[in-house]
């Protein structure tokens, strides 16, 4: 048989490539490895991340894989943030924009040493995102595996996340635990390897995977420390064997009927309000054209068929017993969401991945005809408040929520926001209004977790929303409409409100509205000015001076 093409060959063949073998030797290759098809695998590992401390385990499965398929793998590794501990201090501000230097790091690798495929060893928030934006960029064979989810912490006879630590804070705060109690949920909470129990960022996005079609099945549901997580990786280095002899690359499975059936699955799990935020800049670079719009227009046709945690005491391992992202999206192509013909990962098209799969409880994963909400979990909202575009994760709102009307307590910060909710100074029906943390204005877009757990472990979250040109941690329940467009910042109307402005918001109509005359609004526009920087110095002003806003994905935008 003809031997196909090998990019690598830039590197490795003829000769006046013998230096540049004989540097690769120096690593302990053979010849015969040379020869064979070189394999890159990107590998976030490090021993900061729960979700990241065993992919040393999972990537060494990827090269087994690789090596019985007749590659010849070579890993390089990536930066990551633990959103969780970046959170509510200046760390945070360095996690959005972590996913750009991710990718940006993987592209420099991959270009200055040609690999033939690359399969991504990921598992968190910012970190898979940077890596599919790099996967498009590059485009050559690729499959993602991740690290897979943790299981529940146990207590007192039920199962338990990190969110029952940070909303045990606000427990704390009004009386509802005592501090020993506080430090054994802490202790248990988080139960060992994976990204965090309950559907958040991470999780989110690795279903997503699935969906896409860029990983395998059951890729984002299999935990952490099951056997079948490890199979699954040896599977994917076998895979990305055949998909580079096909040359099946990012691009050919990335379309933008991909990204509709991965907003459709987004929509009937209930995934955090990142996602949008990630698959916009995915479509932005792959040269995709996707809007919100489009985004709300899957959520009115979808049905949220599941109801995770934060938004029940559902986790992801029960979710993969009940049969996982094919389930659902066998479930939703009933209503004509799924599109079921295209390429996947597998070699083969979504139809036969789905195609036996099956609703184990239908509980966890409901019928489209009997669904936990009509729409999508994700809404989106336009109005005087957030023009071009602000989201919510509608799953995770009390019914009581769904529609509000109150008075603005405003903050320059998610901290100042944080300490009047723990200091009791937020009343009943308020507005908490959270400003100059988007993109540009954080810079960064800090995460919300911090005062959203705060307002729901002191039992006011169904009596107080929160609206932010921030954004919101997967673990985020209750009221929080963040990604306010234009932020305050590049001078949108959020940097106008004051305190005892009413705002008013109905999820079901779409709408967020500041109610103040437009002259009022002019007036005070002319008074206007952005403050200082609050970062003046290293990559995050840089950052700063490049980012878009987030109704575009908060992206670096192209030159043209």
């Amino acid at each position: 048989m003809k031997r196909r093409e090998h990019r690598s060959d830039l590197m490795k063949k003829g000769l006046e490539r013998a230096p540049h073998r004989s540097l690769m030797k120096a690593t302990g290759l053979t010849d015969e490895e040379i020869k064979r098809p070189i394999v890159g695998v990107v590998n976030s590992y490090n021993e900061v991340i729960p979700g990241h401390i065993h992919l040393d385990k999972i990537a060494e499965a990827v090269k087994a894989g690789i090596r019985m398929a007749g590659g010849t793998p070579i890993e390089f590794n990536t930066i990551g943030v633990c959103d969780g501990i970046a959170m509510n201090h200046i760390g945070m501000k360095y996690s959005l924009a972590s996913r750009e230097l991710i990718a940006d790091s993987v592209e420099v690798m991959a270009m200055a040493h040609p690999f033939d495929a690359l399969v991504f060893v990921t598992n968190c928030d910012k970190i898979i995102p940077g890596m599919l934006l790099s996967a498009v960029r590059i485009n050559i064979p690729s499959i993602f595996i991740s690290g897979g989810p943790m299981l529940a912490g146990r207590y007192q006879g039920g199962k338990i996340d990190l969110i029952d630590v940070f909303e045990g804070v606000g427990e704390f705060k009004v009386g509802k635990l005592s501090r020993r109690e506080l430090e054994e949920i802490e202790d248990v909470a988080c139960a060992g390897c994976g990204s965090c129990a309950g559907l958040f960022t991470a999780n989110s996005m690795n279903c997503l995977l699935e969906a896409m079609g860029i990983a395998l099945p059951y890729n984002g549901t299999i935990p952490a420390p099951l056997a079948g997580r490890f199979r699954l990786a040896k599977q994917a280095g076998m895979r990305v064997m055949e998909l580079w002899r096909r040359n099946i690359r990012p691009r050919d499975i990335i379309t933008r009927d991909s990204l509709l059936n991965a907003f459709a699955v987004d929509m009937a799990l209930g995934c955090s309000t990142n996602t949008i935020l990630h698959l916009l800049a995915l479509a932005y670079e792959a040269g995709i054209k996707l809007t919100l719009k489009d985004i709300d227009s899957v959520s009115k046709k979808a049905v949220n068929l599941c109801r995770i945690s934060p938004a029940s005491k559902t986790f992801m391992e029960d979710f993969h017993e009940a049969g996982g992202v094919p389930a659902v999206m066998k479930e939703l192509t009933k209503i004509g969401l799924i599109n079921t013909e295209l390429i996947t990962a597998t070699g083969k098209p979504v139809k036969s991945i789905i195609s036996g799969a099956r609703i184990k409880n239908p509980e966890i994963i409901r019928t489209v005809d009997n669904p936990y909400y009509p729409s999508g979990g994700i809404a989106v909202l336009w109005g005087s408040l957030a023009p071009d575009g602000a989201v919510v994760k509608a799953s995770a709102v009390a019914p009581e929520m769904m529609q509000h009307s109150g008075p603005a307590r405003v903050f320059d910060s998610e901290p100042e926001a944080a300490r009047a909710i723990y200091d009791g100074k937020i009343r009943k029906g308020d507005v908490i209004v959270i400003r100059y943390e988007g993109p540009r204005g954080g810079p960064g877009m800090q995460e919300m977790l911090t005062p959203t757990s705060a307002v729901a472990g002191m039992g006011i979250d169904r009596e107080v929303a929160l609206v932010t040109d921030g954004r919101f941690s997967g673990g985020t329940r209750g009221a929080a409409i963040g990604h306010i467009s234009p932020e305050a910042m590049a001078g949108g109307n959020i940097a106008l409100v004051r305190n005892g402005d009413i705002i008013e918001f109905d999820i079901e109509k779409r709408r967020l509205e500041l109610k103040v005359s437009r002259e009022e609004l002019n007036r005070r526009r002319k008074k206007w000015r952005p403050p200082e920087p609050k970062i003046q110095s290293g990559y995050l002003a840089r950052y700063a001076s490049m980012v878009s806003s987030a109704d575009k994905g908060a992206v670096f935008l192209k030159k043209v």
